[in-house]
Parts: structure tokens; C-alpha cells; sequence
């Protein structure tokens, strides 16, 4: 089954994903869309513009970002052996929202182009700092779940107290779409911007295999096997704030894709996490870069925001996934 698997999803993202650089408003052929791409082509400057700065950014973000929630997701579950797990359990999401409404609110977001995914980025490294410190250098997967937790609360009412003091209207209207979550009007700045993150935390995830491999039998079986737990651990936690940090900071926030593609793909490629990293990692893609364009063909005039969409799959999904637990720990 893994071998069918595994090219069916590298096809269903490659089809996605020139799905999406063919798929918009502007009405564009094959043949024409891409000559713009790769060259001239017809239509002149209007034509290239469409396709390299507006089509092509947002088609790259949609593959970076859900590649990395979906593993994120993959890796968090198969580290905290929890299937309600998510990449945002440790605080990365709220506190790269934080830094972001912060950046809004104050106007720097105005001002200078970059300076709300920078002050994404600055969230989510503080996140990271005030997890490893409240969790300790040999803190188990609980102390990690509970810092987590508090940290979100935490940040999570900071971006509530600053809507609630927002003197200006348009600017709290602002920061609510953007935490709706959306690849719309993004460049190839942003994408220069998150990749290299999002790049370095995937490939830190992906080296976790091994020892989540071995988590599956125990904390004490896996010690036995040789597996460095709180590496372990450092290594999964900066894996996924680098790469949820970064995407956050560039889509604003996308919820449940880390929690239903892991649950998705586990029975068709098994129990291993070695195998549903990448799986993973390839179905979140898929899913956004569908979520996307989904957005552009239900509602092309409203500008449907991607995590409206999310959430009214994933959201579903998840009340399936505890009444299911629920029936079988009865």
C-alpha cells in the first residue's frame, strides 16, 4: 500500500499545484500561462506579471506552508503519542499571531513591508525560548503539553486585549483577516522570506523518524534502542517553530490541517512515524494547495479566506475523531 501511496500524493501535489498557478480571475490558457511563466509569451507585461508575482508565490507558499503543518502535525502526534495533537499545542501559532497583531496595531505593518512576518517570526522565536525554559532541559512530553497550553492562553490574550484597546477600526478589521489566514496578494519576498525556515524545520522534522520510531514501544524501550529523548524533543520543538513560526507569519493563521492529515493518511501508509512524516508532509500540501483554490472557485469576488475553509473541514472532522474515541474507550 505505501508504495501506491506515496507516488499517488507526489502526482495529486504536482497536479495541485499547476492547478493553482492555471486557476484565478485573470481567465488564463495552458499554452499562455506558461509562456508568462517561463518566458514572454503573450499578453505582454500584464500577462508575466500575473503569473510570476501574483500565481507563483501564492502556489509555492500553498506547497511550503501545508507541507509544513502537515508534518508539524505528524511529528507533534507521534512525539506527545497523542492522535488530538497539533503543531500549535506548544504556543508557536499564537504567539507568531501575537507578534503580527502587534506589528498591525502598531502600524510598523504600514510602514515597512516585511515587518509583519519579521514580527511573526520574533513571536515565534520567544515562544520557543519560554517553552524550553518553563519546560526544562529533561521535561516530559506533560510539562511540554502544559507550557504549551499556558503559553497559548497567554498569547492568545494578548491578541484579544489588543483588538479590545484598538482605537481604529479599520485596523482591528485588518488584524481579524488576517488571522483568518490567507495566501491572496502575497509575493516572491514573502516566499524568499519563510522557505529557508520552513525548509530548515521540515528537514529537522524528517530526521525524527528514527526515534519516534522507537517512542511508539515507550519512553524506556526507546532509551534502551539508543534514542536521546530530550534531543528528541529540542529537535521536534525547533523544528516545528521554525516551520509553523515561518508559515504563520507569511498565511496568518491556518488551524486543523496538522490534526486531520495525519489521521488521514495513518492507515494507509501504517503506524510507523517514519513513514507518515513525509506522507504527511506531501498530503498538508495537497490540502492547502486544494483549500486554495477552493477559495478562488466558491467565492472569486468575496476573497474566501483559507482558514474559514480549513476550519470547516477540519472542525468536523475532529468532533468524528473524539466521538470515535469516545465509543471505543467505552
Amino acid at each position: 500500500m505505501t508504495r501506491v501511496v506515496f507516488p499517488l500524493l507526489i502526482l495529486l501535489v504536482a497536479g495541485l499545484f499547476f492547478a493553482s498557478l492555471l486557476i484565478g480571475p485573470a481567465g488564463l490558457g495552458l499554452k499562455q500561462a506558461m509562456a508568462a511563466l517561463f518566458g514572454r509569451g503573450e499578453g505582454g507585461d500584464a500577462v508575466v506579471m500575473v503569473m510570476r508575482d501574483i500565481r507563483l508565490p501564492r502556489a509555492v507558499l500553498g506547497l511550503a506552508v501545508g507541507a509544513a503543518l502537515g508534518l508539524a502535525g505528524a511529528a507533534m502526534q507521534g512525539f506527545l503519542r497523542n492522535p488530538l495533537a497539533e503543531p500549535g499545542l506548544i504556543g508557536v501559532s499564537s504567539t507568531a499571531a501575537l507578534g503580527a497583531v502587534i506589528a498591525l496595531q502598531t502600524g510598523l505593518a504600514a510602514a515597512f513591508t516585511l515587518a509583519l512576518p519579521l514580527a511573526a517570526l520574533l513571536g515565534a522565536v520567544l515562544s520557543v525560548l519560554l517553552i524550553l525554559l518553563l519546560a526544562g532541559p529533561r521535561g516530559g512530553a506533560l510539562t511540554l503539553i502544559l507550557a504549551g497550553i499556558a503559553l497559548s492562553a497567554l498569547a492568545g490574550a494578548g491578541t484579544s486585549l489588543v483588538l479590545n484597546l484598538s482605537p481604529n477600526p479599520f485596523a482591528a478589521a485588518e488584524i481579524v483577516f488576517w488571522m483568518m489566514g490567507s495566501l491572496a496578494d502575497r509575493s516572491m519576498t514573502h516566499v524568499w522570506l519563510a522557505l529557508p525556515f520552513i525548509t530548515l524545520g521540515c528537514a529537522a522534522l524528517l530526521t525524527t523518524g528514527r526515534g519516534l520510531d522507537a517512542l511508539t514501544l515507550g519512553e524506556d524501550a526507546a532509551q534502551s534502542m539508543g534514542v536521546d529523548l530530550a534531543r528528541l524533543r529540542l529537535v521536534i520543538v525547533l523544528g516545528t517553530a521554525a516551520a509553523i513560526g515561518a508559515s504563520v507569519a507569511v498565511a496568518g493563521a491556518v488551524g486543523f490541517v496538522g490534526l486531520v492529515v495525519p489521521h488521514l493518511l495513518r492507515p494507509l501508509v501504517g503506524a510507523r512515524p517514519s513513514r507518515l512524516l513525509p506522507a504527511s508532509a506531501l498530503g498538508g500540501a495537497a490540502m492547502i494547495l486544494a483549500a486554495d483554490i477552493a477559495t478562488r472557485l466558491i467565492a472569486p469576488d468575496r476573497d474566501l479566506k483559507l482558514g474559514v475553509l480549513t476550519a470547516l473541514v477540519g472542525a468536523p472532522f475532529f468532533l468524528h475523531l473524539i466521538w470515535r474515541m469516545r465509543r471505543v474507550e467505552a
